[in-house]
């Protein structure tokens, strides 16, 4: 760490018992009292890390004097404290650097001179896939299939472990990022060789604002921004706009903090806070479990938010007290936020740049779908949607709307007896997911699975699946889940046979209080089994459908669905047999799960009928707050969070028996399927090219509004028949190994064969076509094509590449690989009608330029429909250190009819034009590294 030129003197000690402290005060400076919590950590960066340079007194001082009233324009340099990554991601980053140390090698440097500055941490949870479910045995599976499939992947992380300084792995099977980081990870107030100051953590996750929940100012970044962080160098960012959020009331009965954060969602997206902080505050926050802040904070992607934070308060103080944190940690965070204003004060209402407002008594059970997060659907109206947005879904020229040619023929489409044990009800029925479908489209198909006949139909719960990072942790709905599990079996209810049903902890805290209340007995009635810690239904890891299920789906193209407890559920995300995902509470989800449905409402239809032929609704088997509450006080303690964190670094037998390559540099194997050396130094020059402008570019995607980083670049399974899986192919990988993208990172060849390639795509270049398809312009009448094929075929010819989208373009994770691939694909700009934060500066940071068409413009509007070859002038500006407002875009027609419009450049800040001038963030890195080597 630089010393701090100290400017304003603000370099001070503090006194906690018999403890001193290094601090920087930021009451040395005039105007930072006034300022929200977020900016004041902002602040508090800046004076420790002032150099001079990069960081000056003016940069403090714009900070102190923030308007909130005004757009942001004043660049600062944020340096955070540490880096967390996860695996899919992190593979990602570890490849980088050990790519990195070799060309530093290569151009006469030393290999130690490449390690992380500061902490770098990665917890392996995107790799396990739910294989194995409904028995005691699917974790052991599935982690046994994990190694099988990722042995290549963990050598090299076990590697890094040894061969990197400020690296540490948390080995498989121990939990998701987020949930390890603010049960272990996170520091909250630093403590570096006694200086103290606020924790900063950026992640390769965008679910890395969690942590925010206990004020912990951090989001998700890009795998390339988060190398670089890790390489010393600062964030680039303008000085934002913050969102104040008060919280009033209390949360009533019968509502979750799910049911919380899909409002809050529902309200902030609606609001419009992309590129903005987020900070609560008011009375409501006070009676707000850290739990809960943590699913809240959790959410800020999909609101779009920047992060969305919490001051320290007691409640902080008492959750780290609880997780197994020392009490010289808890003396140093309470007296240091106290010192620095960071304590919150339910009573202090600071200065925003903009007003929200939530009583929490007004909040409502709620969903959301069926692909987006926003889409926020009140319980009580979830059956009426669920029937609208069907029809999306559907293709309403085949089967009936009414299903009665079906029960003519014998069928039953009536609502099962909740407890279909046999393959017939009482009265020879069929279990059936059809209930109530007249008025709807409807496509029955009878299937045999587990020796059980059954029907299906749209709208069928084909995965029900407690997951994520979101809910996870916390307790109130974990609980809530195993309760209503617990009154449904006694009930006599069970899952629809159907369902694959699935439970992933975010951490093994959670299987000791299930353990401890007895409740894994009563989920595994409804066959809800753990079968992984990790990330799995929400990011894709579903696992395969039970072939006579999902080839039922398929040969009556049912529009099934998911109902997941998670943060994500965007198109082709889930598994390609399921084309509507929701996100629901953990309790709902275990309800969905019985109701085998979502064409089904909880207040007016039984689950099913108990051992005496009564009704059972949802409403009789809801656990109550009280009930809740008294099973986690006697369930949940700190004993249980110090001994599974005792030796979270140690791995079990499998992971300390992998071999381990050595030395300095990375082995690597040519033959490896997973790992490969990345491109991007090869032929890099001591000095970069001038940038230049794009000639005669063809478009190889044109693209629709709130196209996400999961359609650009997928983490889910590998399709045969793709070019990713061709590749595979020609390597002998068999099509059982194939694996996912998402675990496939650490090889470029899969991932830009990948890029563009989800199966939900429309590119409108085609008319009708869902998938990697483009047309191919260097052939005749440009026929189809897979989008890697094309793109290589333009390549080959020297054809630079565009790709025009919509409104909110690269919604979603923090997937760095969106923007590898695309420039890997030779795209040279993309042009939308706006960018999400997170790849907007991925692109830059990969050397592709991102364009914005001038305000309530679009390529619909200016007549653009793909074919046109696109000419961009005035990148050349950059070269004489201008980063021009607009550029100009000319699109000529095949008739030789032109379009010209100004583009605006959405280079942001003259640390990204520094960035597109060297090719991206990695080339001006190492360049830098090599100059001050």
């Amino acid at each position: 760490m630089t010393e701090s030129k100290n400017s304003f003197g603000a370099k001070g000690t503090l006194e906690v018992g018999d403890r001193t402290y290094d601090i920087f005060r930021l009451s040395a400076v005039p105007g930072m009292e006034k300022l929200p919590y977020s900016l004041k950590v902002l602040g508090e960066n800046l004076l420790r890390n002032e150099d001079g340079a990069n960081i000056t007194r003016e940069h403090i001082e714009a900070v102190a004097n923030w308007d909130p009233t005004a757009e942001p324009s004043i660049e600062i340099q944020f340096t955070p404290a540490r880096v967390i990554m996860q695996d899919f991601t992190g593979v990602a980053c570890v490849v980088d650097l050990a790519t990195i140390r070799d060309a530093v090698v290569a151009m006469g440097g030393n290999a130690d001179d490449v390690n992380p500055l500061n902490p770098a941490e990665m917890v392996i949870d995107h790799s396990v896939i739910i294989e194995a479910f409904g028995d005691a045995s699917a974790l052991e599976k599935n982690v046994d299939i994990e190694y099988q499939r990722n042995a290549e992947r963990y050598k090299l992380l076990r590697w890094a472990t040894g061969a990197f300084e400020n690296f540490r792995v948390v080995p498989p099977g121990t939990g998701i990022v987020h949930q390890v980081n603010v049960e272990y990870l996170a520091r909250c107030v630093f403590d570096k060789d006694g200086l103290a100051y606020p924790d900063t953590c950026v992640g390769t996750d965008s679910h890395t604002t969690m942590e925010n929940g206990l004020g912990i100012l951090g989001w998700g970044v890009g795998g390339i921004e988060a190398e670089a962080a890790m390489l010393g160098q600062p964030i680039s960012m303008l000085i934002p706009r913050v969102v104040g959020f008060k919280l009033s009331g209390e949360i009533p009965v019968g509502v979750t903090a799910t049911d919380v954060v899909l409002t809050i969602t529902d309200m902030l997206r609606q609001h419009g806070v992309v590129g903005k902080f987020v900070e609560f505050y008011g009375k409501g926050v006070a009676e707000l479990p850290l739990a809960n802040r943590a699913t809240i904070g959790n959410m800020s992607p999909e609101f779009g938010s920047t992060a969305a934070i919490f001051p320290i308060d007691e409640e902080t103080v008492n959750y780290l007290r609880l997780t197994g944190r020392d009490e010289e940690t808890l003396a140093r965070v309470e007296a240091y936020a106290k010192e620095q204003g960071m304590w919150l004060d339910p009573e202090f209402e600071p200065t925003f740049s903009e007003y929200l407002e939530l009583d929490l008594s007004t909040v409502v059970p709620s969903i959301a779908g069926p692909k987006r997060p926003q889409d926020r659907i009140e319980l009580v109206d979830s059956k009426a949607q669920f029937r609208k947005d069907l029809h999306n879904y559907t293709d309403s020229t085949s089967g009936s709307t009414d299903a009665q040619d079906f029960v003519a023929e014998g069928g039953n489409v009536g609502a099962h007896t909740g407890n279909p044990a046999s393959p017939a009800d009482a009265k020879g029925n069929i279990p059936s997911a059809a209930r109530g479908n007249e008025g709807r489209p409807s496509n029955p198909i009878e299937v045999n699975y587990d020796g059980q006949d059954m029907v299906l139909d749209h709208g069928m719960v084909a995965i029900a699946s407690i997951t994520s990072c979101t809910n996870t942790s916390n307790p109130s709905v974990m609980v809530g889940a195993g309760l209503l599990a617990r009154k449904a079996a006694a009930k006599g209810l069970q899952s629809a046979p159907w369902v694959k049903t699935s439970i992933a902890p975010g951490s093994q805290v959670v299987t000791g209080y299930f353990e401890k209340a007895g409740l894994w007995e009563d989920l595994e009635k409804l066959g809800f089994y753990l079968v992984g810690y990790g990330c799995t239904t929400c990011i894709g890891n579903s696992g395969p459908l039970p072939e006579p299920i999902s080839k039922g789906i398929n040969d009556a193209d049912l529009a099934a669905t998911a109902v997941l407890s998670g943060n994500r559920n965007f198109e082709g995300r889930i598994s390609p047999d399921v084309k509507m995902n929701y996100l629901a509470s953990p309790i709902l989800v275990i309800a969905y799960a019985i109701a085998g449905t979502m064409d089904f409402d909880f207040e007016t239809q039984p689950l099913g009928q108990d051992r005496d032929g009564n009704d059972v609704f949802l409403r009789d088997i809801w656990p109550s707050t009280e009930e809740i509450q008294k099973v986690i006080d006697s369930s949940i303690t700190r004993e249980l969070y110090t001994t599974d964190y005792a030796d979270v670094f140690k791995g079990d037998e499998r992971w300390r028996s992998l071999p381990v390559p050595e030395g300095k540099t990375f082995a690597w194997d040519d033959a490896s399927s997973y790992i490969r050396r990345a491109p991007y130094f090869d032929g890099m020059q001591p000095t970069p090219d001038p940038v230049s402008d794009i000639h005669h570019a063809r478009v190889l995607c044109l693209l629709g509004d709130s196209v996400t980083t999961d359609h650009i670049s997928p983490a889910s399974s590998i399709k045969p028949g793709t070019p990713a899986a061709q590749y595979l192919d020609s390597k002998g990988v068999q099509r059982k190994d194939y694996n996912s993208l998402g675990s496939r990172r650490g090889n470029h060849e899969v991932m830009v064969r990948g890029t563009f390639a989800n199966i939900r795509l429309q590119n409108q270049l085609l008319d009708g076509v869902s998938g990697g398809y483009t047309r191919d312009f260097t052939q005749e009448g440009g026929p189809q094509s897979f989008i890697f094929d094309a793109a290589e075929n333009y390549k080959a010819q020297g054809t630079p590449l565009v790709v025009l989208g919509g409104k909110e373009y690269g919604t979603g994770s923090s997937r760095d690989w969106a923007a590898k691939g695309t420039l890997l694909l030779g795209v040279k700009a993309v042009i939308a009608e706006s960018f999400e934060r997170i790849h907007r500066s991925n692109l830059v940071g990969m050397g592709v330029v991102p364009l914005q068409f001038p305000a309530g413009e679009s390529w619909k509007s200016l007549g653009l429909d793909g074919t046109e070859t696109f000419d961009i002038e005035g990148i050349e500006k950059l070269n004489e250190g201008v980063t021009p407002e607009t550029i100009k875009v000319t699109a000529t027609k095949e008739d030789g009819t032109v379009i010209e419009f100004d583009a605006v450049t959405r280079i942001d800040t003259p640390g990204e034009a520094d960035y597109y001038r060297n090719g991206g963030i990695l080339p001006y890195v190492l360049r830098h590294m090599m100059k001050n080597a």
